[in-house]
């Protein structure tokens, strides 16, 4: 298991964020908040229509709040992403956007992003 610490390789996510920079940015510009990918999410529609299950909300709130910050963020900001990405989604790919947006590829970004900086879901208490 990986030690967490308190430190974020911010230069790390930044090479992330610019390597996948073109899909990234086309991404945010081309959603149009239609939520029509919300009725394809089975959490969204099992926990009362909740927003923040919406898959645009955890695309949104995830990458490109990253993308937003250009990878400047803190180990707080990390972990408040890593419940959108982990705890908010199963990555089962039923989301579907008609914009074409890859919601699913977008998210399993994110949480390879998390992942590098041992930001992970707590599985067992210890």
């Amino acid at each position: 298991m990986k030690e967490t610490t308190d430190t974020v390789d911010t230069g790390k996510i930044r090479t992330t964020l610019n390597k996948n920079k073109a899909q990234i940015s086309l991404s945010l510009k081309l959603c149009v908040h239609c939520t029509l990918c919300a009725e394809s999410c089975f959490l969204y529609m099992h926990r009362e229509k909740d927003p923040v299950y919406m898959p645009s909300h955890k695309f949104i709130n995830s990458l490109g709040r990253l993308y937003k910050k250009k990878g400047n963020i803190d180990r707080k900001g990390l972990e408040e992403i890593r419940e959108v990405v982990w705890d908010r989604c199963v990555l089962c790919t039923r989301c579907y956007c008609p914009m074409g947006i890859d919601i699913p590829g977008m998210i399993a970004l994110t949480r390879g992003i998390c992942r590098d900086q041992g930001v992970l879901p707590q599985f067992d208490e210890e």
